[in-house]
């Protein structure tokens, strides 16, 4: 089964437009996806080093059309990253962009397209990989780990079409990309707009640019998607007062947005006669798994949604067992076909079946509403146990933030000592922070900790990462 068989639907309408104005129509797209086929065989490996790009576009549904397996990465990936993967996989290809073709000047370059080069590693071409596999992504927190998330030719052309389905998407959109292709919240983006023939509008432009509001006023953008940081970014940049006539719809997912700046985008959305869309997903689960309707996101703001069309999200206790009552918290499981394979460490993963059986524990904590619309309380990793309370972390962050908005801060630590990062180094804030959460938390004051940390390390993709803020734990626990 092979995906993007759709191409010539749309033949005449333009796929694609750059930051530099070239474009690129359907029908081209379809051309250019046979000058792949008998060059790299179907079912062969092949690493993508992506940015948002016609040329990495253009591989990307190359290889999906032609029932070869791409791993995305970023094309800036760290060397040592980039070693490590290619040295456990074995790729038989590799996609790079022209402009850093010259790091790999020992391989053959096969053919080129739109400034990328498909070119030949020295390892075999092995075409024993499991047939339905379709796609291979990093998890979002694994930066540092060969794991990957395995995803099928189903799990995408499903998830692509419910995303279609609740966003009501038309050939007439042109969304902007704000996140990197290789990030399953932008390649969803990809995947549900080509699916209905709409145009694409690419950009490597980050949006506190100029470039960015130039492109995306030029070529009517109608739509653009963001993680929790971009919308805080966004208000700084006084978004609310822009002029966008072309703008339709704002979507948000990749964390869980603080309720008080969902109420303010909705709110924003309601006046302007926009659509403001909250979001809630995985890569395990290809992208997306529940959405909040548009028409309630300012009624029901804090809130994840309901499921996606066919989908279903439900509770589970600590026993098992479903979780029926409104207001009470577990675990939340999903079940659709949009649950990927499983995962993979190397490369002899790459021929395993499906594991996952269409069910995704997401590891995440949630309780239900009495209409039916979930609520994120946090990750079931990331409590803490102190003087025998129970310490949600990612609750503690929210509250942080909502009191101290013109500062970054992060949470962690062991049981019965929680460390606040924080990017003010003064110190009537740090004793501030103290006295608030032992004010709100009714625990003793030396159970906070509050230590400076000239920026919160994140992701590609705006997520904080934690496991780079464990590293730090050793030194400051105990410290005063």
């Amino acid at each position: 089964m092979a995906y993007y068989n759709n191409l010539l639907n749309y033949r005449d309408n333009i796929a694609a437009i750059d930051e530099n104005g070239e474009q690129i129509t359907y029908q081209e797209l379809h051309e250019n996806t046979l000058l792949i086929r008998g060059v790299a065989p179907e079912h062969s490996l092949v690493f993508a080093f992506c940015n948002n790009s016609i040329g990495a576009l253009c591989g990307y549904v190359s290889f999906l059309t032609n029932n070869v397996v791409p791993l995305l990465l970023k094309d800036d990936i760290e060397k040592e990253l980039r070693e490590n993967l290619i040295e456990t996989y074995q790729p038989a290809f590799l996609y790079v962009p022209e402009s850093i073709q010259e790091q790999f000047s020992e391989l053959q370059c096969c053919i080129k397209l739109y400034g990328y080069c498909l070119l030949r590693t020295e390892y075999p071409i092995s075409t024993e990989l499991y047939l339905e596999l379709a796609l291979l992504l990093t998890t979002s927190g694994s930066t540092g780990s060969p794991k990957l998330v395995r995803q099928s030719y189903r799990n995408i052309q499903s998830n692509a079409e419910a995303i279609a389905s609740y966003l009501e998407l038309s050939e007439t959109e042109r969304p902007i990309t704000t996140l990197p292709m290789n990030y399953t919240y932008g390649l969803s983006i990809i995947n549900s707009h080509l699916l209905v023939g709409a145009t694409i509008l690419l950009t490597n432009a980050s949006l506190m640019t100029k470039e960015f509001w130039t492109f995306f006023k030029e070529y009517g953008a109608t739509s653009f998607g963001g993680v929790p940081y971009t919308y805080e970014i966004l208000k700084k940049l006084r978004f609310f007062n822009m002029e966008l006539p072309s703008l339709r719809t704002m979507t948000q997912a990749g964390g869980k947005l603080s309720p008080e700046l969902h109420k303010e985008f909705a709110e924003f959305a309601q006046k302007s006669n926009k659509r403001f869309i909250v979001m809630y997903g995985q890569t395990e689960a290809t992208a997306r798994m529940a959405y909040l309707p548009p028409e309630v996101s300012l009624e029901k703001y804090g809130s994840m949604g309901k499921a996606i069309p066919g989908g279903r999200l439900w509770l589970k206790d600590i026993e098992g067992h479903e979780i029926t009552q409104p207001d009470v918290v577990g675990e939340l499981i999903y079940e659709g076909s949009n649950v990927t394979l499983g995962y993979a460490v190397c490369l002899e993963d790459l021929i395993k079946a499906d594991e996952r059986n269409g069910v995704l524990e997401t590891g995440d904590m949630a309780k239900l509403d009495q209409d039916g619309y979930f609520y994120i309380v946090g990750r079931m990793k990331r409590f803490l146990k102190i003087y025998g309370n129970r310490v949600n972390l990612d609750e503690t962050e929210r509250m942080i933030k909502n009191k101290y908005s013109d500062m970054e801060c992060a949470c962690a630590g062991i049981d019965d000592r929680l460390i606040v990062f924080v990017t003010d180094n003064r110190k009537e804030t740090k004793d501030g922070i103290k006295k608030y959460l032992a004010m709100k938390t009714g625990i003793n004051i030396n159970a906070f900790q509050v230590e400076f940390i000239e920026e919160i390390p994140k992701g590609e993709s705006g997520k904080t990462l934690y496991s780079k803020l464990n590293l730090l734990l050793e030194k400051n626990i105990g410290k005063q």
